[in-house]
């Protein structure tokens, strides 16, 4: 029997890269590897939601989980750029 995982990831995953790469620009000092850490910061600080399709999640929440999904996931960029930030500033050149 075959089994086929491909379309299961966590819903937060596509969130936070969008908003890295669009944030990116504010942070015109923070190279790729910079990047990826803030990724990752901002992930390990939000619940793990795994979906096979985010359009499903998205029909099945009401409109206050959407507002607490979005309050979340600016806290945890918010927190994971000034994280990244601060480590890169005491890491000597």
């Amino acid at each position: 029997m075959n089994f086929n995982f491909e379309q299961v990831h966590n819903y937060y995953e596509r969130l936070v890269f969008e908003e890295v790469v669009r944030r990116a620009q504010v942070h015109p000092n923070f190279t790729n590897d910079m990047l990826a850490d803030v990724s990752c910061v901002a992930l390990n600080r939000l619940p793990a939601r795994y979906v096979r399709h985010d359009v499903d999640m998205m029909f099945y929440l009401t409109e206050h989980e959407r507002q607490a999904i979005e309050l979340s996931l600016e806290e945890a960029l918010q927190f994971a750029f000034g994280f990244v930030q601060s480590r890169a500033a005491k890491t000597p050149l």
